[in-house]
Order: C-alpha cells, then sequence, then structure tokens
C-alpha cells in the first residue's frame, strides 16, 4: 500500500537527495535544516530495502534522544510499524529498522551490515568511529553514508570535507551550505545574530566556515567601502587567468574549478578604489570578450596578466577583437616574483587594508570575493578574485612629488640658472 509522506525537501535539500554520489559531506550552518533532512533522508533510505541496517549517529546517545527521536516520531507516523525509546530503535511497516546511536559508544555499533548512515555533527565525534566500526560495516551492502554538521576548527571534518570537496575520488562529493540556504529562515534574525557575536563565531556557526581563529590574515573591521568614485586616479586591470570551461557544462566537476578574474581598481595617493572584480568560468572567446569590454569601459593605463600558457591562448582572441574595434592596448606580464603566493597576497593588500588604503565599491562581487579574503589561504575555498587583485601591485604607479615650479625659481629665466 502506498504511504504518503508529504515530505518537502528545500531547495539545498533536494539538490542533495538527488545527488547518487555514494559519500557525501556536508558542511551546514546553524538552522539549515539539517536534522529534518537526516531525517527524512533516513526513512526514504529505509523504505528502499528490507537488508541491512539503518544507522543515525550522533555525539552521544542522549543527544541522538533529545534532538531526533521525537521529529522520527513526527515525519514517520504514516510509515512506522513500532518504536521502542529504550533501545532507541524504530521499525517501519517494511521491516528495516532504524536506530539511533552514539558515537560515544561504539561497542555498540559492530558486527552490523549497514544499508545508509547518517553521522551527525561529525566534528565532535572520534575519527576511530567511522575508520574502524562503521565504515567496514557498509562493505557487504556496498552502503552510503552521509556525514553532516557545523564545522569545529579544522579538524577530520575539514579533512574529510577536503577529501570529498577536492579529490577526483567518484563516490564522494562534498556540499556546502550556510544559514541563508534556508529560505523559511528570516536573514534579518540571522543579521541580528553577527551583531551580537564575534566574526570567527559567526563565520563558523552561521557560514559553516571550518574557522582557524590563530590564522586570521584579513579582519573584517578592516574593511572600507566607498560607493563614490575618486574624481583623481587611473585606472589598472590586472587578470588572472583560469582554465577556459565550457559554459553549457555547469556539472559538479566544473563547479569546483578556478574562476578567471578581472580587477578593475583606480589608484591614487589614498589607496587603491576597486571599482569591481569580474569573475566567472568562461570559455576562451568569452573569456577574451570579457577582458576586452572591462578595458574598453575603463580605460587603464596598463593591463596585466599573469604570462604562461593561458595567457598565450587568450592573446590571439584578444588581438582579433582589437582589430575589429580599432581600439589597441598593451599588455604587461605578470609574475610571481619567485614569492610564495601567500607572501604575495599579504604584501599587496593587508597593509592597504589594515590602513584604510583599500576601499571596495559596493557590488555583487562582495560576497564571493570576502568569503575568499577571510578564508585565505585555505586550500577549501578559491583564491581567483583575492590573487587577481594582489597582481594591481605590480601595476600601479602613483606619481609623489611635488611639481617643481613649486619648488625652484630660477635666477635667470633665460638660462635656467
Amino acid at each position: 500500500m502506498a504511504v504518503d509522506l508529504n515530505i518537502q525537501f528545500l531547495p539545498w535539500q533536494q539538490t542533495v537527495y538527488n545527488d547518487k554520489t555514494r559519500f557525501k559531506v556536508i558542511p551546514a550552518g546553524r538552522r539549515t535544516g539539517k536534522s529534518r533532512y537526516a531525517v527524512c533522508n533516513l526513512i526514504l533510505k529505509a523504505l528502499e530495502t528490507t537488508q541491512g541496517q539503518i544507522f543515525y549517529v550522533a555525539p552521544t546517545q542522549g543527544q541522538a534522544r533529545d534532538i531526533m527521536w521525537d521529529l522520527f516520531l513526527d515525519i514517520g507516523s504514516p510509515v512506522i510499524k513500532s518504536s521502542h525509546v529504550n533501545n532507541m530503535q524504530i521499525t517501519l511497516i517494511n521491516g528495516t529498522k532504524i536506530s539511533l546511536k552514539g558515537a560515544d559508544r561504539p561497542e555498540t555499533m559492530r558486527g552490523v551490515s549497514l544499508y545508509y548512515l547518517v553521522m551527525d555533527e561529525y566534528a565532535d565525534m572520534k575519527p576511530e568511529v567511522w575508520e574502524q566500526i562503521l565504515r567496514p560495516a557498509l562493505a557487504d551492502l556496498k552502503g552510503e553514508a552521509l556525514f553532516i554538521g557545523t564545522p569545529m576548527g579544522r579538524n577530520h571534518f575539514y579533512d574529510l570535507y577536503q577529501y570529498a570537496e577536492l579529490s577526483d575520488d567518484p563516490d564522494w562529493v562534498g556540499y556546502h551550505f550556510t544559514s541563508y540556504d534556508n529560505p523559511t529562515l528570516d536573514p534579518n534574525e540571522i543579521e541580528a545574530a553577527k551583531k551580537s557575536m564575534s566574526s570567527y563565531s559567526f563565520r563558523q556557526e552561521f557560514m559553516a566556515s571550518f574557522e582557524a581563529m590563530e590564522s586570521e590574515i584579513f579582519k573584517e573591521d578592516w574593511l572600507t567601502f566607498e560607493e563614490n568614485e575618486p574624481k583623481i586616479g587611473d585606472y589598472y586591470i590586472s587578470i588572472d587567468l583560469a582554465g577556459f570551461a565550457d559554459a553549457s557544462k555547469n556539472t559538479t566537476k566544473t563547479r569546483k574549478l578556478d574562476e578567471t578574474a578581472i580587477s578593475i581598481v583606480k589608484v591614487n595617493e589614498d589607496g587603491w578604489w576597486v571599482k569591481s572584480i569580474v569573475h566567472g568560468r568562461w570559455g576562451i572567446e568569452e573569456t577574451a570578450r570579457k577582458v576586452f569590454e572591462a578595458v574598453a569601459q575603463n580605460k587603464p593605463l596598463a593591463v596585466g596578466i599573469e604570462k604562461g600558457a593561458l595567457k598565450n591562448a587568450v592573446m590571439p582572441y584578444l588581438t582579433d577583437l582589437m582589430r575589429a574595434n580599432g581600439v589597441y592596448f598593451n599588455i604587461i606580464d605578470l609574475n610571481h616574483g619567485n614569492k610564495r603566493k601567500t607572501d604575495r597576497v599579504v604584501w599587496a593588500l593587508q597593509g592597504r587594508m589594515e590602513h584604510g588604503k583599500l576601499r571596495l565599491n559596493k557590488g555583487e562581487w562582495n560576497y564571493p570575493f570576502l568569503d575568499q579574503l577571510f578564508q585565505f589561504p585555505s586550500p577549501l575555498v578559491h583564491d581567483d578574485l583575492v590573487d587577481s587583485l594582489a597582481y594591481i601591485d605590480q601595476l600601479a604607479s602613483v606619481p609623489y612629488f611635488t611639481p617643481i615650479e613649486d619648488v625652484f625659481e630660477p635666477l635667470d629665466a633665460l638660462t635656467g640658472f
């Protein structure tokens, strides 16, 4: 008999549910909808099979009972045959059992064959519970697993997400969601929490950021926004090219690729005013067009592109655009200067930010740029926009001098003596 559970997923939940990758790792912010998704997913997986068991694992069994038991009974009531709170086990109408476990009691999870597993708040568990007990339990049935929770520094949850996100292992995929990804949560409530919390705590708890408190290079209180363009100064454009992606193939893997970033900056004696950072994953012709448009609109004194194979590849297309439009500009080679990226970025940006010499125009590019900036140099977060902006340091030159007529008066106007 068909049973309607009336499960309605949030957009991010539906995306994850539709993904058939075997192992999923999801850092998510507070009130994102993690617990409800875990319950719904566990019930749906349990209804798929009559083989093996289904485990929900929390850091402690007390947490599993307090957080999830009533939620299971509420959502699963149409398909629950029996439930026993003493042993924390629910049996569905097809005979499949869902057990709620605590990672603090690993001995209760040995010797089973698992069809599906959820490890909730994995950052609070010992990694040995997964590696030595639960991963082997999935082997017989080639079971699946979901790791979900709020980050807690850069521990084993960070390492697992890094593997899922960056490796080429097809069995693993990583997702990342913040509290803003729950459309039922009032964004004003999130903003209210932000005002009363430290930036470190807010990014960890609501933005699901793997924070390393001792390694913050750039600080939020250094930020300076200025929407009015300075009247004096010269524009410079620096470009950090990425691989040229086929825009029509927007897959999970292509979303992990680097982006091309085009920094448009006006420079004067007061510092840098960042008008915009145009960024995206484009094919080679689209990349050339984006660069040409940025140059044609802003008329910079200098345009810099990191020298190498990517620059050589895009140059013929840029040259064709210049010929077709009758607009020519000189491109300067940018290089690393034998510096590590971290050193180069810190040298170019940190002091300017701290002393108010780096001012940002407001725009849609702010969020991705600041996300990269505050996480730099995390290997989990792209740094293309940050790297592009740092290259301005190689291009920009500001005349710091007093005009000679203000300090020099010749004794003989004819000879200049």
